[in-house]
Formats: C-alpha cells, sequence, structure tokens
C-alpha cells in the first residue's frame, strides 16, 4: 500500500470555495514554454497554471495529490515542486517514463547533462564526417504507411542511438532518450495534424534532410537550464512521488483507502482521439514496444476503451445503475442514428459512449476510495457530439459521480470555447454538427463527503 502522506491528514480549503472566477485556462498549449513542463510536447493535458491554482485553492499545507491519468506528469510535476506528496497512474510507457524522468529533475546535475550534451555534439559530427555506419537499427516490429525518416535523416537519428547505446550512466542515458523523444517527430515525414500522420498528406513537404544532432543536444541544454532553475528555487528534499505504469482502475488498491486530499486530473474525452496510437513512434523507438499487437494492451485499458473496439458489439449498456433520464434518453436517441450505415451508424457509437460512461462510474468508486474525507477531485473534461448529437460529458459525469456517493460541489467553465472542427465536422466519426453546437471545456469539482 502506498501512503504518501505518511498518516498525517492536512487541513484542506473550505469546501465549496471554489469558483469558476478562480481557475485558469485549462488549455495545455501554454506549457510548451514552461521550465520542465517544456521538456516534452503533448497532444493533451492541461496547463501548469491551471495545476497551480488548484493546489493554492484547496490544499493549506502538504498534502497527496492523485493523477488517475498522469499524462507526461503536470499535475505530478507541479503537485510536488510544490511541497506535496504525488502519485500517478499512466497506461502508456512512454508518458509514464516521461513524467518519471521530470520528477527527478530536482536531484540532476546541469553541469554533467552539459557535458554529455557536448561529447554527443562531438561524436555525431565525427561519425558523420567519417561516414561511419550506423550500429543501431529500425525498431523492429515499427512499420508506417509512408517513409517515417527520409535516409540522410535516418542515419543521423541511428548514429544518435549509437551514442545513447555506448553511455554507462543511466539517468544521462534517460535524459538522451528523452531529448530524442520529444523532438523526433520534427525531422521525421509525419506531424500532428492534430492526430499523427504524414505531412505530405497536410499538404507539407517531406524533410530530406535535418541537423538532428544540433536540435537533440539543444533540448538537453534547454533541460539542463530548466534544471538550474528547478533547483534555485527549491530548496531541501524532494515529497515522496511515485508513477504507476498501469491502469488506475486495476491498480487504485495499491493507495492506502482515504490517503489522497487533492485529486486533479483529465481522462481521455468522448471524441474517440488514440492517445496511444499517436505515441506509436516514441513507444516503438524507445524500446517499450516490439510489435504492433503490444498496442492491444494499452487499447483494452484506455478510459472508455474506442469506437473500434465497441462498434461491432451488438449492445453495450449501462453496467451500474441510473436514476438520470438524459442519459438514458441520450444514449437511446444516439442508438437510433443512421442505422443504414452500419458499423458507421449509431448503434456503434451508443456502444462507445455507454462503455464511457460505465468507466465514469468506476473511476467515481476508485476516487472515493482514494480520497479522504472532504477531500477534492478536479476532473478536467469536454463535451461532445457524437453523430450530431450533443453529450454533456461534464454533466453526465457529475451525475454518475454523484451515484457513488461523492457530492457535486460546482462544475465550472474556464473555457467556453475549443478548437475540435475535427471532431465535430467529420463526416465518418460523426454527422455533422449543427451551427448552435459549441465545443467546451469544464472543471467537475468533486468532494468526498
Amino acid at each position: 500500500m502506498t501512503d504518501l502522506n505518511g498518516g498525517s491528514q492536512p487541513e484542506l480549503s473550505a469546501a465549496g470555495a471554489a469558483k469558476s472566477t478562480g481557475f485558469s485556462d485549462p488549455a495545455f498549449a501554454a506549457n510548451k514554454s514552461q521550465p520542465i513542463h517544456r521538456w516534452v510536447p503533448w497532444v493533451a493535458g492541461f496547463s501548469r497554471d491551471f495545476v497551480r491554482s488548484a493546489l493554492d485553492r484547496h490544499l493549506r499545507r502538504p498534502g497527496v495529490v492523485l493523477d488517475p491519468f498522469a499524462g507526461v506528469g503536470t499535475t505530478l510535476v507541479e503537485a510536488n515542486f510544490a511541497g506535496h506528496g504525488a502519485v500517478g497512474f499512466e497506461i502508456n510507457p512512454y508518458a509514464a517514463f516521461a513524467c518519471r524522468t521530470k520528477l527527478g529533475a530536482r536531484s540532476l546535475s546541469a553541469d554533467r547533462l552539459n557535458e554529455a550534451a557536448g561529447r554527443f555534439l562531438e561524436f555525431h559530427a565525427a561519425a558523420v564526417k567519417q561516414g561511419r555506419s550506423p550500429k543501431a537499427k529500425i525498431p523492429e516490429g515499427f512499420r508506417t504507411r509512408g517513409v517515417f525518416y527520409s535516409p540522410k535523416v535516418l542515419r543521423k537519428v541511428l548514429l544518435a542511438h549509437d551514442f545513447i547505446a555506448q553511455l554507462k550512466d543511466e539517468t544521462i542515458a534517460d535524459l538522451l532518450r528523452l531529448a530524442f523523444a520529444a523532438t523526433m517527430v520534427t525531422y521525421s515525414n509525419y506531424s500532428y495534424e492534430p492526430s499523427l500522420g504524414r505531412k505530405s498528406a497536410a499538404g507539407r513537404p517531406d524533410v530530406a534532410d535535418f541537423p538532428v544532432a544540433r536540435h537533440i543536444a539543444g533540448k538537453l541544454y534547454e533541460m539542463a537550464e530548466d534544471i538550474r532553475t528547478l533547483q534555485n528555487q527549491c530548496d531541501g528534499r524532494a515529497p515522496a512521488a511515485a508513477v504507476f505504469n498501469e491502469s488506475f482502475f486495476d491498480s487504485y488498491r495499491k493507495l492506502q483507502s482515504g490517503s489522497v486530499d487533492l485529486l486533479v486530473t483529465s481522462p481521455p474525452y468522448l471524441n474517440n482521439y488514440h492517445y496511444n496510437r499517436n505515441t506509436r513512434p516514441h513507444l516503438f523507438w524507445l524500446g517499450f514496444m516490439h510489435s504492433p499487437k503490444d498496442m492491444k494492451p494499452l487499447e483494452e485499458k484506455n478510459f472508455g476503451k474506442f469506437w473500434q473496439t465497441v462498434r461491432e458489439s451488438e449492445r453495450i449498456d449501462l453496467d451500474f445503475p441510473v436514476e438520470d433520464k438524459e442519459i438514458v434518453a441520450c444514449l437511446r436517441t444516439l442508438r437510433k442514428k443512421n442505422p443504414n450505415r452500419g458499423i458507421y451508424g449509431g448503434n456503434g457509437w451508443a456502444n462507445y459512449a455507454a462503455s464511457y460512461f460505465n468507466d465514469c462510474h468506476r473511476f467515481s468508486k476508485a476516487a472515493k476510495f482514494a480520497l479522504r474525507r472532504r477531500g477534492t477531485a478536479l476532473i478536467v473534461i469536454g463535451n461532445s457530439i457524437l453523430q450530431g448529437v450533443m453529450i454533456p460529458t461534464d454533466r453526465f459525469l457529475a451525475k454518475i459521480a454523484e451515484s457513488t456517493g461523492l457530492e457535486v460541489v460546482d462544475i465550472h467553465m474556464p473555457r467556453a470555447t475549443r478548437v475540435g472542427n475535427s471532431i465535430i465536422q467529420s463526416e465518418v466519426r460523426v454527422a455533422k454538427a449543427r451551427k448552435g453546437h459549441q465545443l467546451y471545456e469544464a472543471v467537475v469539482e468533486l468532494q468526498k463527503c
């Protein structure tokens, strides 16, 4: 059992103190320029400032902060650096690796990292000049529809891996691996538009050549600068932190019941965005996957599953009692949509939505187990539009959480609009949304009574 609190229970702010005027915009894009957080680009999540506002609002003394869907660690990093214990669960091994590496920043040596970056540049320049053949190989099992790296870029990438392979200092090697992973798509023939796809399909040229070593070294120098900044700002030993590369649903009992003071998270939205598949290059090139079949466990453990995994099932219903007529009516309406379109019709999307709400129920029960009495959960979640049906996911989550015994304190609206045309205007994934339909982002605030 993990008890990061050491048995103590810090005082929290009064219930209901958080109102919509106090939360920062949770949009993740703000992290791109923030120390430590800028180490790894990520396709989802929320901002450092949002987490800071949550910590300031709800924790008056050092406590324990939980993120059940940790991603690359925005919640955990901010909580830990602010003096709180931090614990997270993350099924994606690349994201969990990035999260652990960032959490260790306070104990790293900026000087050693700068020195390693210099040696890397010298090694790479000499290898290129001498025409050295790389020892590293393209990861077995890594396949893409188009060429991922052009020949000149590929050789430079493989030489970078040769340098990493001969390092004896695993801490430095992990930082180099993370620097490569953070930059690897930049010099590939792929990009996020927003899902990972070929640059040529988005009207952009392939990358024939690129200063790979200089780009990776630039990221290392940036990391070293952030390490110094952090160490100058943080005195004393870092509080305990743990990142489990496991599903929260499977492993939440590793926590001591009632040991968490504040839960801050953002689960996958009901938009069928494949977070794990979009990190395939990172998973393969860092050695976390070796075959396409290795992706299946992540798909099965993902919050809400995916439309592709449930669309052919005859019918999936809610597996918990629900008295809210709006949720039931929404699923019924969705299931009747476009029956002539087979798996692309409403039944498959209703199965997907029902699976999602079932996981909302599982999440709420696990959160109730982890939170201490009067502990708070803040869940950032966006609404969704499936087959032209607007689904207020925030309100539905609140109703489901209430059915498990959690109290709904408020639903805040820090971001009244969010970009999502690729979601709401797709003829395949949804029927085109009506003009009045608007995507937004909410914060559902819950409390354990």
